[in-house]
């Protein structure tokens, strides 16, 4: 039991840290499934392009909730957060 509320607090503080993991994980699960579910109504489409076209929808997805973590993150530690390394009452 310890475990398994080790590893809930763990996702849940990754989650916090960083918004944009679960987004990205949504919503690859998201788009996967939609596609899946239109997988009876692909026409012509072969099943290999179909698939393809899925893959990359949801790659795409994931790389773009990452980019945008990162700016976040760049964002909070660069610009939002206060400067305590610079002291203008310390001389060089």
């Amino acid at each position: 039991m310890s475990t398994y509320e080790e590893n809930e607090s763990k996702f849940i503080r990754k989650a916090k840290e960083n918004p944009f993991v679960p987004v990205g994980m949504a919503g690859f699960f998201a788009i996967v499934g939609y596609r899946l579910w239109k997988l009876k109504s692909r026409g012509d489409t072969k099943m290999s392009v179909h698939l393809i076209h899925m893959r990359v929808a949801a790659q795409g997805f994931v790389v773009g909730a990452m980019t945008l973590g990162v700016i976040y993150t760049m964002y909070r530690d660069f610009f939002a957060k206060p400067r305590q390394d610079q002291n203008p009452t310390q001389s060089k």
